[in-house]
This record gives C-alpha cells, structure tokens and sequence, in this order.
C-alpha cells in the first residue's frame, strides 16, 4: 500500500476560528462533497497565509455557508481571512498509484470553487 493524496480543497478563506470548542475544523459541506472529504475524516490544513501546518478532522457546516472555522488548540494557527489548502489522503495498492487522481477543488479569487480537471 502506499499513501496517496486523495482530494483537496485549495485557496479555501478561513472565515472563523474558535479557541474553546473542543477541535477539528468545520468545512461546508457542499465543499466537502465537491472534494469527497468524509464527515469525520482526518485532513491535513497547511496555512498559506502564515505557513502553519496542522493536522485534525472535518466536520460539516451547513451547505452554502462557505464556512471554514478551525476550532480548538488549531485555531491558534488560524486567522480569519488566512488562505488555507485543505488535504486529505489515501492508501491505495502500489500498482494502481500511476493511475490514481486525486479530486481538487480550486477556489478564485472571490472564493468560489471549481474543479481542476487533473493534477
């Protein structure tokens, strides 16, 4: 097996972060579906803006909020408004690693996503 990236969400704006709440970051899940990250599931959040780099786990937000709140002990890492890249990975058999893609969702400069055809 070998550990692959699986999908990602990139230049995504932070619009929250909320030191007391207990951790993980919350993602709007129409995002998350978009990118195919899994309620729960463990994602890597590397701070465009400040060079932090964490890991934790997704939870959904409310569809169409845009919301992206780092929460707990990663929300000091966090700032709202700083450009986030959202990551989560997968394993999968060596010989099928030339013919994996992973899904990526870019946002513009408004922060609206769309998809990239191919890495």
């Amino acid at each position: 097996m070998i550990e692959l990236l699986k999908c990602k969400l990139h230049g995504v704006k932070a619009t929250g972060a909320d030191k007391d709440y207990e951790g993980s970051i919350l993602i709007d899940s129409a995002w998350m579906e978009m990118a195919g990250i899994y309620e729960y599931e463990k994602v890597h959040v590397w701070n465009r803006s400040n060079g932090t780099r964490h890991i934790t786990y997704a939870i959904a937000a409310e569809p169409g909020s845009k919301a992206i709140i780092s929460n707990g002990p990663a929300a000091f890492m966090v700032n709202p408004g700083d450009i986030l890249i959202i990551a989560a990975f997968t394993h999968i058999e060596e010989v099928k690693a030339p013919y994996h893609k992973p899904k990526v969702v870019l946002f513009d400069q408004d922060f609206n996503p769309y998809y990239k055809a191919s890495v």
